[in-house]
């Protein structure tokens, strides 16, 4: 009988320690989970430092930083028309220590096979930003209007040479379609590629280019200053922050093309760990100091999250698809 209660003991014994190691192994898992992030989480940008695409990363980086009390540091990537970067965050560790700056040539890398990338390699956590491409010469050029520089390419073809990013992205293809739109030919000029808009305004101001197509706000501090002009915008609307800018619907050219930034992450990221940033980022992006840095940058704002973020994504590959296969790239 003594043994029986003995073994009784021990069994009874055994039971409190297995659940114990049950409660603390349960209770270290999540603890784990509550500590995202405990370690740097790299920012990735496909594009120059400087331009427009860098500068809101930075501005989203440090808030996030402040907002999680974690680094995120921002790490440029260029080459590849985008395909660098945009590959590197997409094939980077699924768990959240890796977000990338995605662009608008996530959408057309597939349809201009500069990269074996498709937009769905993603998940999508948050869009901040949209822009419109502006046509932007040097102030002391000869052209005052955006019809007196088509005219000009008309009478020279082949003479005048544009820039704003690598060959096929997003300002190339804003060129292309306002070329078209007026029954110019695109190769009439030269587009000489660049790794995004602050080099590109750096070959402007040394004339080594003679136009570029970039959004307005990443030319500002140089339009500002009266080094650049501006000729047109191509939205709808023009930009409240360049009231004197026309559009290209104003000038007799019905088209309208621009740019969108925001985060995503590889796919299989944890969707506890999306949801977290998703939940900061909205946080951030109904701040006064988001709206106040766009105002200041005359960037525009635009939000979409997690899924409406990638249905418009994907709506862009399709669109895109279309303009680029008819336009032969």
């Amino acid at each position: 009988m003594g043994k029986m209660r003995s073994l009784q003991g021990a069994v009874a014994v055994a039971v409190v320690v297995l659940l114990l190691f049950a409660a603390t192994s349960a209770w270290a898992a999540g603890a784990e989970e509550e500590v995202y992030p405990d370690r740097t989480v790299t920012v990735v940008v496909p594009w120059a430092e400087g331009g427009g695409t860098d500068r809101v990363a930075r501005f989203w980086a440090d808030e996030y930083e402040r907002a999680m009390d974690n680094p995120f540091v921002v790490e440029n990537r260029t080459g590849g028309s985008g395909a660098v970067g945009h590959t590197a965050g997409a094939t980077a560790q699924p768990d959240g220590y890796t977000v990338t700056m995605v662009t608008f040539e996530l959408a057309t890398f597939e349809s201009m096979d500069l990269a074996d990338l498709r937009y769905d390699e993603y998940d999508y956590l948050f869009q901040m930003n949209e822009d419109a491409a502006g046509v932007i010469v040097r102030d002391d050029a000869p052209w005052e209007t955006v019809e007196e520089l088509l005219n000009d390419i008309e009478a020279n073809p082949g003479e005048l040479s544009f820039s704003g990013t690598a060959v096929g992205g997003v300002w190339d293809l804003a060129r292309v379609g306002m070329l078209l739109e007026a029954g110019i030919d695109p190769d009439d000029t030269t587009w000489i590629p660049s790794e995004g808009a602050a080099p590109a305004i750096t070959d402007l101001l040394g004339g080594h280019v003679d136009v570029i197509t970039t959004s307005l706000p990443e030319a500002q501090s140089q339009l500002e200053a009266g080094e650049l002009r501006a000729l047109a915008v191509m939205s709808d609307e023009r930009n409240p922050t360049f009231p004197d800018v026309p559009t290209l619907q104003e000038e007799g050219i019905d088209w309208v093309a621009g740019t969108w930034r925001g985060f995503a992450v590889p796919v299989g990221t944890p969707d506890e760990i999306k949801q977290e940033l998703i939940a900061v980022g909205e946080e951030i992006a109904a701040s006064d100091a988001f709206a106040e840095f766009m105002e200041d940058a005359g960037f525009g704002i635009r939000v979409r999250t997690g899924d409406e973020f990638a249905e418009f994504v994907e709506s862009e590959h399709y669109t895109w698809q279309e303009v680029i296969e008819e336009v032969g790239f």
